[in-house]
């Protein structure tokens, strides 16, 4: 009789452990097109990975740091700085959001 209920127990166990891999392992990639898809914002107006159009009348903004992104986000959510359009995008985002934005976009230092 003990025999009987030993696979439909190990096929429970195996299932559950592969559903917590796969949800740990969605929950990680959801995280990541999160932040990817906030920074990913940024590049109607900047281009991708902030690289922009040369002579195209928006800041290129790859070669900030991380640190230096944020201070300017910070500075257009607060009016510290003036701006045409980016003023009223920083205060869309939390300050949290604006440190995902320049941690994905900022160069790493």
């Amino acid at each position: 009789m003990r025999v009987k209920y030993i696979k439909p127990i190990l096929m429970t166990c195996a299932l559950l452990g592969l559903s917590q891999w796969c949800g740990a392992s969605f929950a990680q990639s959801a995280d990541q097109l999160y932040k990817r898809g906030l920074a990913a914002t940024c590049a109607n107006c900047h281009g991708t990975d902030g690289k922009g159009v040369v002579d195209g009348g928006m800041p290129l903004i790859n070669g900030l740091s991380s640190q230096e992104m944020l201070t300017q986000l910070k500075a257009f959510k607060s009016g510290a700085r003036e701006g045409t359009i980016m003023p009223q995008l920083a205060k869309g985002y939390s300050d949290e959001q604006l440190t995902t934005i320049a941690n994905q976009l900022g160069k790493k230092q």
